[in-house]
């Protein structure tokens, strides 16, 4: 049994991970583990869970929380591993080896490594803690102060391993190695002076020294805009070892071809073990007057070289560092800007509030970040069509390119490993295939690196969960990423600051013109109350009125009050709203796949209610589970968009959801079309 702190609060057995339940519950295990084989006061945890004041019943709902996490670990064999949750009085003690915990075997390991007695050593160590990590420290927990403080301690140890692990490789001269490492923390945390200084030193010692320059003026200009400061002393001394650097190789160069030797254009010329730029742009870095600092000439920072056969035009400031195969940031210009994008969807029609709700997601640049939004809803609500055609609308905003991947979240298979997409991504991007890195890790950083000063789209289609779409992540303030998921991907929201932009079903209106879009307008208008009926039949979902139109397309003498009798015989119903691979069925069965073997349960029990409407006190009863086991599964189904809660516990289920529920328990099956 192992317990994650790194990352979204999990815990895991030989068989998988324990279902944990709600953030609350998440939460009151996190704190246990942040101070294990230690009484944690009551009033600390209640003080915890709740940023204002907290309920009248905040004792009895931390005992609760402490009561299911008790059952729920010894339903995972918490006693084979010598781990003990029991009560003290008032107070509670998580009593386990601590070695089962991430945090605590990330700063054994980080404590061990020695970066500079011992580098060769520490780079295996460092590596193998920071590998620990899974995404921002207690995703999964409430946003109250203490929680938010604990995972600001732990993202600054790993900071820290970072800065350790960077320095390891360069006292191994593996300077490319150390500015890959740095490149993605320095993004993420621009202000953090020392991790900008330990760039800018590692890049100019592969020969980037107008990057290096333009990281401090980068970061000169955040800390004036920002904090009104200037840079302190760590960032302002590596920026003045460059420039001395500079200066003695510039003259070193002078003295050279003074004394009659060639020194040929484009061979580094080293000094105190340094590579520099060719000869004709030594010593080109001018002071500015009046200003702190020198500035780098248009002569030195536009060039246009060649490595490894790829195209590199850095014209302008460059602003990125190496990825993790060696390509610089923003410089691969192998070909046209890469056009990802599936066709526009035919007979899109309507939806322009949630196109608007797009626009302003996408296009708030007044945070200085890459903005990002989750479109979510049910299965078949038309949420790839709804992002793919903003996509289309909004390309020429985004002339670097525009890129789409189907996460395969909600299919018949495996969902896409990062990796994979990654790969694809960087070879679109230009990157050459040897040039792209096996691990996820150093793909993604090498992706954000080349597109961090790019004005680019990413649609990521069919997203399972936050973790399998943080890699894929670009992060320049000039890129937009749009997510569908049939979860509402709390998590992104969380951490990312994703902006959730809701799908709903079609009304009468909007159903009807889908259909009259797709059959004609004068069909539809021979019955407009068969027209309505066929919407409340397909529950509003584009994807079943779709299928209905199939239907009557394929069967051109039917009037749509004859496909709509055929529909309200219910055993029939999901067998006639498919059309070969496509149908809600399909789309349904791949959701319910994704369900624990208890929320699947208390699905297929919902399915009994005689008009979709509940709440969890009828829930617990048609189930068979206790009221708080009810509780957290409603809340699973809700979030993946299985029932909707229209109000505080009320709950509702759609037929079509009831009809395949009921499907699956036995209770009836689909016929085909009798003509």
């Amino acid at each position: 049994m192992e317990f994650s702190l790194l990352g979204p609060i999990a815990v895991t057995t030989g068989s998988g991970e324990l279902s944990l339940g709600p953030a609350k519950r998440r939460s009151v295990l996190a704190l246990l583990l942040l101070q294990p084989n230690t009484t944690v006061p009551l009033e600390q945890l209640i003080d915890s869970l709740w940023e204002d004041e907290p309920p009248e019943h905040a004792r009895t709902v931390v005992q609760g929380h402490v009561s299911r996490l008790r059952a729920t670990l010894a339903e995972g064999g918490a006693d084979g591993y010598g781990i003990e949750l029991t009560t003290h009085g008032s107070a509670y003690l998580l009593r386990l080896p601590e070695e089962l915990i991430d945090a605590h075997r990330f700063g054994e390991l980080v404590t061990l490594a020695r970066p500079e007695a011992a580098p060769a050593d520490a780079v295996p160590l460092l590596r193998e803690a920071l590998g620990l990590w899974r995404g921002p420290a207690l995703t999964g927990t409430v946003t109250s102060p203490p929680f938010a403080a604990a995972a600001h301690a732990l993202e600054e140890r790993r900071l820290t391993a970072v800065e350790a692990l960077a320095r390891a490789h360069s006292a191994l001269g593996e300077h490319e190695q150390a500015a890959a490492i740095l490149y993605s923390a320095a993004v993420n945390h621009p202000l953090r002076e020392g991790l900008i200084a330990a760039l800018m030193r590692a890049l100019f010692r592969t020969g980037r020294q107008s990057d290096a320059l333009e990281w401090f003026h980068r970061t000169r200009r955040l800390l004036n805009e920002e904090l009104g400061v200037d840079p302190g002393e760590r960032l302002s001394g590596a920026y003045e070892e460059i420039l001395r650097a500079e200066a003695a190789s510039g003259r070193k160069a002078g003295a050279t071809a003074a004394g009659g030797r060639s020194v040929a254009a484009g061979r580094p010329g080293p000094a105190a073990g340094v590579a520099h730029p060719v000869a004709g742009e030594r010593g080109r870095v001018p002071a500015q007057g009046g200003g702190a600092g020198t500035g780098v000439s248009r002569e030195t920072s536009s060039r246009e070289t060649s490595r490894g056969g790829v195209s590199l035009d850095t014209e302008g400031p460059t602003t990125g560092a190496p990825g993790a195969a060696g390509v610089r940031a923003g410089a691969v210009r192998a070909g046209a800007a890469p056009r990802l994008l599936p066709r526009p969807p035919a007979r899109f029609l309507g939806r322009e509030d949630r196109l608007a709700a797009l626009t302003d997601a996408l296009t708030d640049r007044t945070t200085g970040e890459s903005p990002l939004a989750v479109v979510a809803g049910p299965a078949g609500v038309g949420k790839t069509a709804c992002a793919v055609q903003w996509a289309h609308l909004h390309a020429a905003a985004f002339p670097d390119g525009q890129l789409f991947a189907d996460l395969r979240g909600f299919g018949e298979g495996d969902e896409a490993p990062p990796a994979e997409i990654l790969r694809d991504f960087l070879l679109a991007l230009g990157t050459p295939p040897e040039r792209v890195p096996t691990s996820a890790q150093a793909a993604s950083a090498l992706f954000r690196s080349l597109v961090a000063e790019r004005r680019l789209l990413v649609v990521l289609d069919n997203a399972r969960h936050s973790a399998q779409v943080r890699p894929l992540l670009p992060g320049g303030p000039h890129c937009a990423t749009v997510v569908t998921s049939r979860s509402r991907l709390d998590g992104l929201v969380a951490t990312d600051c994703a902006r959730p932009v809701g799908l709903q079903v079609l009304g009468h209106e909007e159903g009807a013109a889908l259909l009259g879009a797709m059959l004609g307008s004068e069909r539809v208008a021979e019955d407009p109350a068969a027209a309505r009926e066929l919407v409340d039949l397909c529950d509003g979902l584009p994807l079943a009125l779709r299928a209905a139109a199939a239907q009557l397309t394929a069967r051109p003498r039917w009037r749509l009050a004859r496909l709509a009798a055929a529909l309200r015989d219910e055993r029939r119903r999901l067998a006639l709203l498919s059309a070969e691979d496509t149908g809600i069925a399909a789309a349904l069965r791949m959701s319910v796949a994704r369900l624990s073997a208890d929320d699947a349960r208390l699905l297929s029990a919902l399915a009994t209610s005689a008009d979709g409407h509940l709440n969890a006190s009828v829930a617990a009863a048609l189930a068979g589970y206790d009221p708080e086991r009810t509780q957290d599964g409603l809340d699973r189904l809700a979030e993946m968009h299985l029932v909707d809660e229209e109000a505080t516990d009320v709950y509702t289920i759609s037929t079509l959801t009831q009809l395949f529920a009921r499907d699956e328990r036995g209770d009836g099956r689909g016929g085909g079309v009798a003509e």
